[in-house]
């Protein structure tokens, strides 16, 4: 179940519950993660060995899959993508992803940067660290690999729901940081932008939080900050068809992309202000779950399948038509699934004084046809949600399989 050969973690099953999608089938990243002497929250009563763990707990860089895709949900993220400088091409970003891994590999490890490390997170252990890099459809035609785009990195179709600012999707190159202490995470974040001088430049960068390990008695579903459990129907690691509906095959094309996935980027933003205005029985009709605990309006517990027939004494179905966990549902949407593994964030407020706060959407995928899109094109055509939300920003990248010892990620489309 662990990615990569994950150490010094031990992860604790599915605890991620439906309650909001935003966009995508099933919920959040459906399994959370803690140290494994753990034995409840740091602080007072709390355990100090689990926060001397948190600190230790290790990602591995090398593996058939990058890092951060099945990597349990870190508690500090940040979502960065670059375009490629003027005149840089095939050759400078072959070497760009050289140093790039490099550095990965040494931080995920705990160890400094080469170079001038600026000791950010000297005093820190590798704290979970993962860094995750991906292709944007514009790097192939920047590098002269035209030929090497796959199909699946054509556009995605526009939905009705969108208000996106071009300024802030897409990108040549993205990469994903993700850590359970923020100055590991900006360490990292830090280290590459850096090292990205000459060849890259920021196109945008957006920064997410999640619960902290340990921040809770017990392991629990994360709440997204409408206040729902987020994130029961997730794909898992154990299921039979999991690898063929999350990871592009052996074999399969193009060949540089086995072992790798599709990511889908959205910065979803909540209308907190319209959504608090909502009373509990209103807010549990939009989603079809209660919010106390996630279980579905027909009863049960929060893994409970939900009776999607069964109507109340009025006649009516107790979960309405339009229900965000009715629409969501993969056997509502010809089995489409994806991985879900999203950040919360919050910029402050905006000029009328409403929260600019909502969901980083990170969704995985071995072919987004199968995925991301039949589901959002669903949601678009009536999802009671899609009132109290609103998608700002877009992206689509080729996330290649993990790098060997030795190698690189990318290497195999940028030598081959």
């Amino acid at each position: 179940m662990a990615d990569n050969g994950i150490s010094r973690r031990r992860l604790l099953g599915t605890a991620g519950a439906t309650g909001l999608a935003l966009g995508a089938a099933g919920g959040a990243v459906g399994y959370a993660a803690a140290p494994s002497d753990a034995s409840g929250p740091a602080g007072p009563g709390g355990s100090s060995s689990a926060l001397a763990s948190l600190g230790a707990d290790e990602v591995m860089f090398h593996g058939k899959h990058q890092p951060g895709i099945t990597t349990p949900m870190q508690s500090r993220g940040h979502l960065v993508a670059f375009d490629l400088a003027a005149g840089a091409g095939r050759k400078e970003a072959a070497a760009l992803l050289r140093r790039w891994s490099a550095t990965a590999e040494r931080l995920m490890a705990g160890r400094p940067a080469d170079g001038e490390d600026t000791a950010v997170a000297r005093d820190a252990g590798p704290s979970s660290l993962s860094v995750t890099f991906g292709f944007g459809a514009s790097f192939f035609s920047r590098t002269g690999l035209q030929k090497q785009r796959p199909s699946a990195l054509d556009p995605l179709p526009d939905f009705s729901s969108d208000h996106l600012d071009k300024a802030r999707s897409n990108g040549d190159l993205w990469v994903q940081i993700g850590a359970n202490d923020p100055l590991v995470a900006f360490h990292a974040l830090r280290a590459l932008q850096q090292q990205a001088a000459g060849t890259a430049k920021v196109r945008w960068q957006m920064n997410g939080f999640n619960r902290s390990p340990g921040a809770t008695t017990r392991p629990l579903t994360t709440r997204n900050l409408m206040g729902q459990i987020d994130g029961t129907n997730n794909p898992k690691p154990s299921e039979r068809t999991f690898d063929q509906r999350i990871f592009v095959p052996d074999g399969g094309q193009p060949a540089w992309m086995a072992g790798g996935s599709y990511v889908v980027v959205r910065r979803i933003r909540m209308l907190l202000d319209d959504w608090e205005k909502l009373g509990l029985t209103e807010q549990e009709a939009v989603i079809g779950r209660h919010k106390s605990d996630g279980s579905p309006l027909t009863g049960g517990t929060e893994t409970t399948e939900p009776k999607l027939e069964k109507t109340g004494p009025d006649g009516k179905v107790v979960i309405p038509l339009n229900a965000h966990a009715r629409i969501t549902r993969p056997d509502q949407n010809g089995g489409a699934a994806m991985l879900r593994r999203p950040f919360s964030y919050h910029d402050g407020f905006d000029a009328k004084g409403e929260p600019d706060a909502g969901l980083l959407f990170v969704c995985w995928q071995a072919d987004p046809m199968q995925g991301f899109i039949p589901v959002q094109r669903k949601l678009d055509r009536g999802d009671a949600l899609s009132e109290f939300i609103r998608h700002e920003a877009s992206g689509l990248f080729a996330v290649p399989g993990g790098a060997a010892k030795g190698e690189y990620v990318g290497q195999r489309l940028l030598e081959g």
